[in-house]
């Protein structure tokens, strides 16, 4: 006998008991975008490798390390997507949507792909939920972003287990200035660089001020900071920022040596962290990225925008036991054998059209009566309608309150739709 095929490795399957998280998070996050007016992007899985190349950075470990290449039929490098930012400015040129003095809001959720060393909270097949703005360029739509992820926290009931780390990178010219004087003080602690420290030093000095390693922490602490490098206005920007936070209950938390993987970062990035996490504290990342619209064939438009991960979010619901308990059926259709099923499942298509909406479960499997009461309780619905042989020659149905009076109730067939419309929403979860 074969062995049985299984998942990849780092890419996991989402069963039916756990799309009710999952359905709980995107809920939330669409009724939030839609309250702000922010428009879903769908992007395609697969795109040009050229894309990321130019997006992301040739020498960032994402392009160099983690993406999932390979060559079509054609000959073609195509690469799973491993981020969706630059997909979704793609396709913003490639439709139009950039037009001069209009702002843009989007908003994006799917599978992203990395190959990277599976640990919990990091997969090699992992989704975000993006929020992105083109077109305005000021400090406040940058708080209005934050704001709305502060939003998404308070209504998951997280607020408490999150801060906010910003900082700025001011611009390319002033990066290109620190990162001299950077390049030059780590020259003259090579010894202390681990490994990856040195190959970045060439490629990506910056990124070195993200390690972890405890050995090199101290020596890191020491090195210049990117702020005694920033000009007048770029100072008054993050300066500006931070002024419109202080107006809000979120604790903010300026790390200077906070900076992004990605290439195409400029000014203001943030990152929303949590300690319940373990080493996988970063729920929420993002900032502006105003010249990524050049880098890709388009004219310059300012740009800002965050990712969050799902699977990190989810985590952090199950820990702090913040996840619903969400019942596989709202509504049980108990159908006694003696009753034709065909008019059972036209009962449950009438219950369906009183209650839209809710999940109405027909028996279809026959059985006992005592056995689909059995099915009925475990499905958590909280009622059940019932028809029997009696109650069909009648023209009427039972009612059963299967979890808070345990009372019943038989009507005629014909005054269903109205008992039932006139429950509150919590009268059947």
């Amino acid at each position: 006998m074969s062995k049985a095929i299984q998942s990849l490795r780092g890419m996991h399957d989402i069963l039916p008991s756990q799309s009710a998280a999952w359905q709980h998070l995107e809920g939330h996050i669409r009724d939030i975008m839609r309250g702000h007016a922010y428009r879903e992007m769908r992007t395609p899985i697969v795109e040009q490798t050229a894309l990321f190349c130019r997006s992301i950075g040739e020498v960032t470990d994402i392009v160099e390390k983690e993406m999932y290449s390979f060559e079509d039929r054609n000959g073609e490098s195509i690469s799973l997507r491993p981020e969706n930012t630059a997909g979704c400015i793609r396709a913003a040129l490639q439709h139009g949507l950039l037009q001069p003095g209009a702002i843009s809001r989007v908003w994006y959720q799917g599978p992203m792909f990395r190959y990277e060393r599976p640990q919990k909270g990091r997969y090699r097949q992992f989704h975000q939920i993006g929020a992105e703005v083109y077109g305005a360029a000021g400090p406040a739509v940058e708080a209005e972003l934050i704001l709305m992820s502060f939003e998404l926290w308070q209504r998951l009931g997280l607020d408490a287990d999150m801060h906010l780390e910003i900082n700025t990178l001011g611009t390319a010219e002033e990066r290109a200035a620190y990162r001299a004087g950077l390049v030059a003080y780590f020259e003259r602690h090579y010894d202390l660089l681990d490994e990856d420290s040195r190959r970045r030093l060439s490629s990506n000095p910056l990124r070195i001020l993200d390690s972890k390693n405890p050995a090199m922490q101290e020596m890191l602490n020491a090195a210049p900071v990117l702020t005694d490098s920033l000009g007048e206005e770029s100072r008054a920007h993050f300066a500006e920022l931070q002024r419109i936070l202080a107006a809000f209950p979120i604790d903010v938390r300026v790390n200077p040596r906070l900076v992004r993987g990605l290439d195409y970062y400029s000014h203001t990035v943030f990152e929303w962290v949590t300690d319940q996490l373990g080493a996988q504290g970063t729920t929420c990342a993002g900032g502006r990225y105003d010249t990524l619209t050049e880098q890709l064939g388009g004219k310059l438009t300012p740009a800002v925008g965050w990712a969050i991960g799902a699977e990190r979010i989810l985590a952090l619901l199950e820990a702090a036991g913040k996840l619903p308990a969400v019942p596989e059926a709202d509504v049980y259709v108990i159908i006694a054998p003696d009753v034709p099923a065909a008019e059972g499942l036209a009962l449950a298509a009438d219950v369906r059209r009183a209650l839209p909406g809710r999940a109405v479960m027909a028996n279809v499997a026959g059985g006992s009566l005592k056995s689909q009461f059995k099915k009925a309780d475990k499905s958590g619905a909280a009622l059940a309608v019932i028809l029997g042989a009696g109650e069909l020659q009648d023209g009427q149905v039972t009612v059963k309150d299967l979890r808070r009076t345990g009372e019943q109730q038989t009507i005629e067939r014909g005054a269903l739709a109205e008992l039932l419309g006139g429950l509150s929403p919590a009268s059947t979860h």
